[in-house]
């Protein structure tokens, strides 16, 4: 937490990024041997969730609204960081206003929850004069939806531990440069992860993670995308059992077809894509051309394409409004999880 001074400004801002699915998840083992769920995920540019919280002092702790009125995640959240800081402050708790909006679609595995969350999290902070780590961002993440996206972080390529809010390992600098062509599977319907089968990680799996993770670390180390490609095609294969969307083995496919570095999915969503090497020789649009023109073919709908190479970095903490992000209004409704081709 940074240090407070003066007067806390009642009204502040946050904002949180989205992502595009995982590189790589499951079971792995922790620098104590122990067992946690971890993942790896794939970081996707623009802007994700904003949020404005405005203090109501003298108004008692639990007089906290949000608007739109369903984001019920973002609004335990909001009401964990504001005991947490106006402790810091030495204020009494109180009530208040969050309001919300962003373009990240709900049910596709895009981290819509934890960006709403991470968001709401740093507006209370900043609405208490406060800025908060990572790491406490982290835990009261976990708190208020069990499980988090590790979007509270700087991008660097890491293991999380979803459920816990910790770091297992920072993998690099940066990933590999990947040219990913977006796409959704199942028809863009969104996924209830809920009702998805749970089943035990075995020891066997927990090696196969491992042996995964260790590639994945020497993907990251040594640029290899080919690697990586091979890292997040076996991991989608894994995460397929739960999943079972019919056109994974279609996807796959069409990328060995292609000549692509593999493909990688949410493991908690209906969002895919397709690998590609920037680098490569040739035209990368006349590969993306082509990319989108198979995917049209077997009715798998196209999303979005877009690069892991560096683009200018914003504010963890982020503008009160960024791009064509609406003013949340009462009752309105996130954006359809269904994604319009390109």
């Amino acid at each position: 937490m940074s240090p407070a001074t003066g007067t806390p400004p009642d009204t502040g801002t946050g904002h949180a990024p989205r992502h595009h699915g995982e590189l790589l998840q499951g079971v792995f083992r922790d620098t104590e041997g122990r067992r946690c769920a971890g993942l790896v995920t794939l970081p996707l540019p623009g802007p994700g969730s904003t949020a404005t919280f405005r203090r109501r002092p003298g108004t008692p702790p639990e007089a906290l609204t949000v608007t739109p009125a369903d984001r019920t995640k973002a609004a335990r959240a909001a009401a964990l960081a504001v005991t947490a800081c106006a402790a810091r402050r030495g204020l009494p708790p109180c009530g208040g206003e969050l309001g919300l909006s962003g373009s990240v679609p709900v049910g596709l595995g895009m981290g819509s929850s934890t960006s709403d969350v991470i968001a709401a999290v740093r507006a209370v902070a900043a609405a208490h004069g406060l800025r908060l780590a990572p790491g406490a961002v982290a835990r009261l993440a976990v708190r208020a939806e069990r499980a988090s996206d590790p979007l509270m972080l700087d991008g660097r390529p890491v293991l999380f531990a979803q459920r816990e809010g910790r770091v297992l390992e920072v993998l690099g600098r940066a990933l590999p440069p990947l040219l990913v062509v977006g796409c959704a599977l199942g028809g863009g319907a969104p996924v209830d992860t809920l009702a998805l089968p749970v089943r035990e990680a075995t020891e066997a799996d927990v090696r196969e993670y491992e042996r995964l993770r260790g590639l994945l670390r020497r993907a990251v180390a040594t640029g290899d995308a080919p690697l990586l490609g091979e890292v997040a095609t076996a991991s989608a294969r894994r995460g397929q059992e739960a999943l079972g969307h019919a056109e994974f083995g279609t996807l796959t496919a069409l990328a060995r077809r292609l000549g692509a570095l593999g493909v990688q999915i949410a493991h908690s969503g209906a969002v895919a894509g397709v690998l590609l090497d920037p680098t490569a020789a040739g035209d990368p649009r006349a590969r993306v051309h082509d990319c989108l023109r198979a995917l049209s073919a077997h009715g798998i709908p196209a999303t979005r394409v877009f690069t892991t190479l560096p683009t200018p970095k914003e504010s963890p903490h982020g503008p009160a409004r960024r791009g064509r992000d609406r003013q949340a209004r009462p009752h309105t409704p996130r954006r359809p999880a269904r994604l319009s081709a390109l």
